[in-house]
C-alpha cells in the first residue's frame, strides 16, 4: 500500500470505522459509498460509525505460507470476526498460539505494526485482535 494512501485511511485503520446506511440501517466494513443492499449513494445516505471493539471468531485459517512481508510471523491465525454490532471484519490474531484460536472464542480489537514501507521503513499500523480474557464463571 502506498504511505499517501495509508495516511488517507488512518483514521478508519486507527478507529474501525465504518458506515451506516441512513436508509436500510445495514452496517459496513470497509467503509462503502453506496449501500450493497439498497443501493443508495452517499450524499447524506452513508455514515461514518465507530464499530464496536469486541466481537467473536466467525471461522479462522493458520497461515504457514504468507505473503513475503509476512514471512517472520508464521505460522499465524487469520480470523473473519463477528463484532457485536454483527459487521464482520477480517484481521489477525495476535499475542497467542494457533492452538489457542477457537471459532467462537471472544476477542478484542488492538492496534499494532502492519507493515514497514520499503527503504524509508515507514511503519504502518493498523487492527488486529487478540483473544480476550475469560471472565470467571463465563
Amino acid at each position: 500500500m502506498s504511505t499517501p494512501r495509508y495516511w488517507r485511511e488512518a483514521a478508519t485503520r486507527y478507529n474501525l470505522v465504518g458506515t451506516e446506511c441512513e436508509a436500510c440501517k445495514r452496517r459496513y466494513f470497509p467503509t462503502r459509498l453506496i449501500c450493497p443492499h439498497c443501493h443508495r449513494r452517499s450524499i447524506g445516505k452513508m455514515k461514518n460509525i465507530k464499530l464496536p471493539n469486541e466481537g467473536e471468531i466467525y471461522s479462522y485459517t493458520i497461515v504457514h505460507d504468507p505473503h513475503p512481508d509476512y514471512k517472520m510471523q508464521t505460522p499465524y491465525v487469520l480470523a473473519l470476526v463477528e463484532l457485536k454490532d454483527g459487521v464482520k471484519v477480517l484481521g489477525q490474531v495476535v499475542d497467542c498460539e494457533p492452538d489457542d484460536v477457537d471459532i467462537g472464542k471472544r476477542v478484542k480489537t488492538c492496534f499494532r505494526k502492519l507493515t514497514e514501507d520499503g527503504a524509508q521503513g515507514i511503519i504502518h499500523y493498523g487492527y488486529k485482535f487478540k483473544l480476550a480474557e475469560d471472565k470467571k464463571g463465563d
